[in-house]
Formats: C-alpha cells, sequence, structure tokens
C-alpha cells in the first residue's frame, strides 16, 4: 500500500517509534493533516521550554514516542502552504478522534495532548508511558 503522508511528513517521522507511525499513516487515510514535528533533540526541546511552548525537559519528543500534528486543508496541489494548516480545536478533535481510531485498530496505547487539563495540547499525540516506557 502506499503511504497517505507526504514526503514531508516522512522526514518528520525518522526516528519515531515505528508503532506511532503506523497510527500516523492509519489515521491519514481518515483525516487530512501534516507531520509538524516527532523526534526532537534537547536543544529544540530547550528552547520551546524556554519559549513557553513546552513545560518539560521530559518530553516524549525526545525519545521519538511523540508527534505533532495539525489538520491541513489541502487546496489540491499536495503542498502544505499558508492558510491550509489549521489549528482550531474542532479541527483538531476531529484529528484526535482518527487518531484514536488508528491507535485501536492498531493495538498501540495513544494519548492525546488535548485531553490534558493542566496544559492542553491539541496538536500533541504521544505513546503511552504505561505501554512504552
Amino acid at each position: 500500500m502506499r503511504s497517505p503522508l507526504t514526503t514531508r511528513d516522512h522526514q518528520r517521522l525518522v526516528g519515531v517509534h515505528p508503532d506511532l507511525v503506523r497510527v500516523v499513516e492509519r489515521a491519514r487515510l481518515a483525516v487530512p493533516f501534516i507531520v509538524v514535528e516527532g523526534l526532537r533533540s534537547r536543544e529544540r526541546q530547550a528552547a520551546l521550554v524556554k519559549a513557553g511552548a513546552s513545560h518539560t525537559m521530559n518530553s516524549r519528543h525526545l525519545t521519538g514516542h511523540a508527534v505533532d500534528l495539525a489538520y491541513w486543508l489541502d487546496d489540491g496541489d499536495g503542498l502544505p502552504e499558508a492558510g491550509e494548516v489549521r489549528w482550531d480545536w474542532p479541527l483538531a478533535r476531529q484529528l484526535a478522534a482518527a487518531m484514536k481510531t488508528a491507535a485501536a485498530a492498531e493495538g498501540v496505547a495513544l494519548v492525546w495532548g488535548g485531553d490534558w487539563t493542566s496544559f492542553p495540547d491539541g496538536p500533541h499525540f504521544e505513546l503511552d508511558r504505561r505501554s512504552y516506557p
């Protein structure tokens, strides 16, 4: 089966746990989105903490156990452009539903950052630490 992800998405999934990659690929069949970020360096994570975009240096991105995704309203050219990538919560919830459904189908324990009460993070999906320490 040909992957529904773009070349750019695949590049951003390098170093991400294969179980999470499978979930992302399956979810992409149901909802259009792009991969914003997968594996991060400690330096990148420290910069995000300093900017207030993250609250931890214990991010699952550091180990390849997390991805950030964004809803994509492709205009048909296959390239994410200004105005096509959306961050609003109703679309994030659609994306989350597709990811949760894909995770269940793949038998992968997944956590959505949008379900967090202290720091909701709509783009963030990670493998559950209880199943993927």
